[in-house]
């Protein structure tokens, strides 16, 4: 992506200057809430910490801290530039940690190229910090002042222009050489770069499997061989390899591998035409790589290559790294950053590249397939999976070698935590999964032919919460599911053209509605030709249990089948529609923001006992709040006499459920505001399901809540029909069309046992 100068400088000028800010994580309004952030409520945890140290990390925000320390000295590939130009970059750095990790960072720029000074100084800062990332300090210094604080400080301690690109192609190297079908002791693999980052990643991959006799380091001056006495040091010294080879040229002639940290076009096509058969080409110099993609490629068929770049497959990016591996680091309150630590993240990244990739990501790089293979041997940046793969098993190995001083008891609560932490929903969903498993129910598809629905029917056999039935020809469905590599073993195909039944579904469909308008033909032509009406009259009878739709068809064809055919739950008048709505500190149930236009009070009722009931299934306690634009009386009018009258039924029908209104939302979602004004309200916690007045309203505020808020949002949910009918979000994601089959699932159970 072509970046113009004027576009960078205002990006990092306008508005705020710069791209950080501290924002305050308790509330400071009132003179109650000063007196206790500052003096004198601030007295006690500070007493507490002078009795006991420890607490430090429990009554501040020390073990979620980070320092971010430069000279400037390295920067990315802008050289040494001073403390003042490096800050740009810092900051970066820090917004980085934040934005993949929710890790909060100060970043400190050191006017000093004096060894001694700039460990004693992060030294004396350890007690503000959770962590300490170094970063762009040339070598040979970085080493000393790395090592030297690894030994005087009790906290981590990373310098990620080493580190973090060792493990990152450390991840890389064990796939690619995986694909190249060889082992990692085996291959013969060359360096062109012998700077911190060289040198780290050398050392790296030896540690992953790599022999350190099958490889040789290059540097500006040619290969590092025993005996050389120009441009050596005591780092150099270790990889001096015994040798014959003087030159990259020679050196790279029949390697497996060669991986490049130095500068650009210093490889050539003829060196590539010499490396040995299925060859792995890591050319990580920024922002030019030792050889261009294009170039490599244009002599290679077999090459499996990868760069520092965005722009060409296999980026080795430290972003995969460094944000995640201080998370698991500070969430055991690790005391160092360790050797096992640093594979685990390594092992993570490379295992996580052989799942399946989210449509998200695939979205997010503008392409419409990616898989473990040759051109993706690593993940993306933006895979949000990489935080509750790596932080996990970086924490894990912190336990493991001893260096955890707040051990994780269960994982998988940890794991959940981090979906918390990062604001996403999979955590909502973990119970309804759980209950999908317990008794997986026949779900139909009417969009049988495409390929992510086929992709999910796979999915939902293999973690066992669903029998899906695909209704499509097919032919088409096994040529879909072949070009993609799905599995078709447990799922049921029913081509509604074949159907031996077909002609008993027309005549009981014509039958259901030949006194509203439909004749014989209208009814054999909607059951051959739609597949939404005949899967829902699969549900009729009784041949399905659930039906999931929507992924290229308009809401109102899926729900007006439903409509005609199986009706409403008796025990309602109206079908509602919920949306599941993840923020970063809490999650929502918004209703009705898709069906009804105007509904009356009765209809509200209705809607808010659905919701109730939807609510239950996630072993969550409803919390409910009637919305209008006024807060208990405070402005009469139609929608808030409408609202106190549905109120006032749902009492009567459901007195123990927690409920009030009307209120207005923002009076609703802050206990703050019902403690200090409405302190007679049950909702002292606040609300987390949200009944809105009307169709306008509830539509408009759901929309503006994920594009404004960056709210996440599961849904459109149906609730009361007599059957499970369910429908996705046009051009739903693959995570989206699961979440929607476990929630099918759950409701089918729900009314067979009501049967």
């Amino acid at each position: 992506m072509k970046i113009r100068k004027e576009d960078a400088l205002e990006y990092h000028s306008s508005g705020r200057k710069g791209k950080i800010e501290v924002v305050t994580t308790k509330p400071c309004i009132t003179q109650r809430d000063l007196s206790l952030a500052y003096t004198p409520g601030v007295a006690e945890p500070c007493r507490e910490i002078e009795k006991d140290p420890s607490k430090v990390f429990e009554y501040t925000a020390k073990g979620n801290l980070v320092a971010v320390i430069s000279n400037g000295t390295a920067v990315l590939g802008l050289g040494d530039i001073g403390p003042e130009a490096g800050k740009p970059v810092m900051e970066g750095k820090g917004v980085l940690f934040k934005v993949f990790a929710d890790i909060d960072v100060f970043d400190i720029e050191l006017r000093s190229k004096d060894v001694d000074e700039i460990i004693r100084i992060c030294e004396v800062l350890e007690p503000t910090f959770g962590g300490v990332n170094l970063e762009d300090i040339k070598g040979p210094e970085c080493f000393y002042i790395e090592e030297a604080l690894k030994k005087k400080l009790t906290i981590p301690v990373f310098h990620d222009d080493q580190h973090g690109t060792a493990i990152i192609s450390g991840a890389a190297l064990i796939n690619a050489v995986d694909v190249a079908g060889k082992k990692l002791e085996e291959v013969k693999v060359v360096f062109n770069g012998a700077g911190a980052s060289g040198i780290a990643c050398a050392k790296f991959h030896i540690s992953l499997g790599v022999k350190k006799e099958n490889l040789i380091m290059c540097d500006s001056k040619g290969v590092i061989y025993k005996g050389r006495s120009e441009g050596m040091n005591v780092f150099k010294e270790e990889f001096a390899s015994d040798t014959k080879a003087r030159t990259l040229a020679e050196a790279i002639a029949g390697a497996d591998v060669f991986v490049g940290l130095s500068q650009g076009n210093s490889v050539s096509k003829e060196m590539v035409k010499s490396m040995a058969p299925n060859p792995v080409i890591f050319a990580m110099a920024n922002p030019d790589p030792e050889i261009t993609y294009e170039d490599a490629m244009s002599v290679r068929d077999d090459l499996i290559m990868a760069t520092g770049r965005s722009d060409y497959p296999n980026q080795v990016n430290n972003v995969l790294g460094f944000p995640f591996i201080f998370r698991g680091a500070l969430d055991v309150q690790s005391t160092t950053i360790n050797e096992p630590m640093k594979q685990a993240a390594a092992y993570a990244l490379a295992a996580l590249a052989k799942e399946e990739v989210p449509e998200s990501v695939k979205k997010a790089y503008n392409v419409e397939e990616m898989s473990f293979g040759r051109d993706y041997i690593i993940p993306k940046p933006f895979d949000t999976r990489v935080l509750t793969w790596v932080a996990p098993a970086v924490a894990k190995a912190a336990m493991d070698t001893g260096v955890a001083e707040k051990p994780i008891e269960d994982f998988e609560e940890y794991k959940r935590q981090l979906d918390i932490r990062m604001g996403r929903s999979e955590r909502i969903m973990t119970r309804i999964y759980q209950k999908a498993k317990a008794n997986p129910m026949r779900i139909v598809f009417p969009e049988g032919e495409k390929q992510r629905i086929i992709k999910e029917a796979e999915r939902s056999v293999f973690d066992g919460i669903a029998k899906p039935i695909l209704l499509g020809n097919e032919s088409v469905i096994r040529q879909v599911a072949e070009e993609h590599g799905i599995n078709l073993e447990g799922i049921e195909i029913i081509y509604p053209k074949k159907f031996p039944r077909i002609n008993q579904y027309i005549d009981e469909y014509w039958k259901l509605r030949q006194r509203r308008g439909v004749t014989l033909v209208e009814a054999k032509d909607r059951l051959l030709n739609s597949y939404n009406y005949f899967g829902t009259m699969m549900l009729h009878f009784g041949d399905a249990d659930g039906l999931v739709a929507g992924l290229i068809t308009h809401y109102p064809n899926t729900i007006r089948p439903a409509l005609e055919i199986i009706g409403r739950d008796e025990r309602y008048q109206r079908v509602s529609g919920i949306f599941i709505v993840t923020t970063k500190k809490e999650t929502y149930f918004l209703s009705d923001t898709t069906v009804n236009p105007d509904p009356s009070a009765e209809d509200l009722c209705d809607i808010t006992l659905q919701a109730e009931e939807f609510v239950r299934n996630f072993d969550i306690k409803p919390r409910v709040a009637m919305l209008a634009y006024s807060n208990f009386g405070s402005a009469p009018g139609i929608t808030s006499e409408k609202v106190q009258k549905a109120l006032a039924l749902i009492k009567e029908k459901k007195p123990d459920l927690m409920i009030d209104g009307e209120m207005q939302a923002d009076t609703a979602v802050a206990p703050e505001i019902i403690e200090e004004f409405f302190p007679f309200s049950p909702l002292k916690e606040g609300a987390n399901v949200l009944i809105f007045p009307n169709l306008n309203s509830g539509n408009i505020s759901f929309k503006l809540l994920q594009r404004m808020g960056g709210a996440h949002l599961i849904g459109p949910v149906l609730q009361g029909f007599s059957k499970a009918v369910h429908v996705m979000q046009r051009g739903a994601e693959l995570n989206h069309i699961s979440d929607m089959i476990a929630i099918a699932v759950v409701d089918a159970q729900q009314k067979a046992a009501v049967k």
